[in-house]
């Protein structure tokens, strides 16, 4: 019996000290897909969110504690999405979660976010229309991405007809019916404006690119707005070059196309083709210089390119340690209080603050694509432009603001009729 109890003491003493071990380790979420359509894009973000904690530890963690990753994969899977969220916060009690892609997979995890209040940080330009408490968008919305790029096009391109081309879900949807909106408000006639929707992983284009030529032969020079997400985007490209549409015929200007999925593709045929995004790997800075070594040693090859959406949570990642480190613990509600106004580096030159609607201030680039899969800038905004929660392009969204510092504490409210939840939950 002696030897019994001495028995059961010490392994409730290892078990004591095993949870004080895992109480000194603050738990990081990591929510990609590593496989599925998605993985071509995301499994590159787990990868960069894995450099950067290791990093931050070597820096010596956050409040004197090492941060862990905890990494899941949704594959893809839009509901499993909810579940990986909802085991990363409730079993595996993570701090924070840096994750999602598609529009789709966010508005997936939304209600797991607000229920057991945690944390996201969400790195992808999205179609805006949003704005949660319980999430920070350090992605794009359609006023820092979608529609510079029609400006460009327009100013530059003299562009007249527009393919809006893109995959069939909320993101594509929402951000063409807001370029439709902007469109015909500077002018364009519904007739020169052509939609066109695929489903995830589409993979023959001739038709619609067939349709897309068709549609360019009316004398009037025409471009194409993508919203393709996805590898659907491999097959979409080649069959532009097997037709023969050269960037100096119909441009393509892609929102979803960075340096990542341009690896995966030959890219002679895509010269001059266009992408719009607030970060490239070819931008000129020591920020931007220091993060690419720091990539390549830690992912131990060279030849591993960096994107927009890394740079966005690079940029989520410090701001929230920031604010951690401000709030002096990682309880959600006063790191959420802390983040609004945090300001850090961007990798553009510069510092991008989190706004009171949970989105940044980013600067906005456009880039010809080279032949080496690299962009050349040939246009930028002349300072950070700040992320708009909710379009003024669009009658039911121009009324509202965002602001969830107190005492408003509201992402939708309507400013005609003084009420917090105008037109859309918050």
């Amino acid at each position: 019996m002696k030897v019994f109890k001495g028995l059961a003491a010490a392994v409730l003493a290892l078990a004591a000290s095993g949870a004080v071990a895992q109480e000194d380790t603050i738990k990081v979420g990591i929510l990609h897909s590593l496989s599925g359509t998605m993985a071509i894009s995301e499994t590159t973000l787990k990868d960069v969110m894995l450099m950067l904690i290791d990093e931050q530890n070597k820096k010596g963690g956050v409040l004197g504690k090492q941060l862990e990753a905890v990494v899941v994969d949704p594959a893809s899977d839009w509901p499993l999405f909810a579940e990986k969220a909802r085991e990363l916060i409730e079993g595996n009690g993570v701090s924070v979660v840096f994750g999602c892609w598609t529009s789709v997979s966010r508005k997936s995890v939304l209600p797991v976010f607000e229920q057991l209040n945690s944390i996201l940080f969400y790195p992808v330009q999205y179609e805006g229309e949003e704005s949660q408490r319980n999430v920070f968008y350090t992605g794009a919305a359609p006023n820092q991405q979608a529609i510079p790029a029609v400006d460009y096009l327009m100013e530059n391109e003299s562009v007249e007809r527009w393919v809006l081309a893109g995959t069939d879900y909320v993101y594509p949807r929402t951000t063409n019916k807001i370029l439709e909106a902007y469109l015909q408000s500077k002018g364009v006639a519904p007739e020169d404006i052509m939609i066109n929707y695929t489903p995830f992983g589409h993979s023959d284009w001739q038709t619609i690119v067939s349709d897309i030529k068709n549609f360019g032969s009316a004398g009037k020079k025409t471009a194409v707005v993508s919203t393709i997400n996805g590898d659907a985007n491999v097959p979409f490209y080649k069959e532009l070059a097997n037709q023969g549409i050269s960037a100096e015929d119909i441009p393509v200007v892609a929102f979803s196309v960075g340096e990542e999925e341009l690896a995966g593709l030959d890219t002679a045929p895509l010269v001059g083709h266009l992408a719009a995004w607030n970060y490239f790997m070819s931008v000129d800075t020591d920020a931007n210089a220091e993060f690419i070594d720091a990539w390549h040693a830690f992912i131990k090859n060279d030849d591993r390119v960096t994107n927009d959406p890394m740079e966005a949570h690079y940029i989520g990642f410090n701001m929230w340690v920031k604010a951690v480190e401000a709030a002096g613990t990682t309880d959600t509600d006063a790191v959420i209080d802390s983040l609004v106004g945090v300001a850090v580096p961007n990798l553009t030159g510069g510092y991008s603050a989190m706004m009171p609607n949970h989105h940044i201030t980013k600067p906005v680039l456009v880039g010809e694509i080279q032949d080496d899969g690299q962009f050349d800038v040939v246009w930028e905004t002349p300072g950070l432009v700040p992320g708009d929660a909710w379009s003024d392009f669009l009658p039911e969204s121009a009324v509202l603001i965002s602001d969830w510092r107190a005492p408003m504490s509201c992402g939708n409210f309507n400013t005609k009729t003084g009420q917090c939840g105008g037109a859309a939950a918050q």
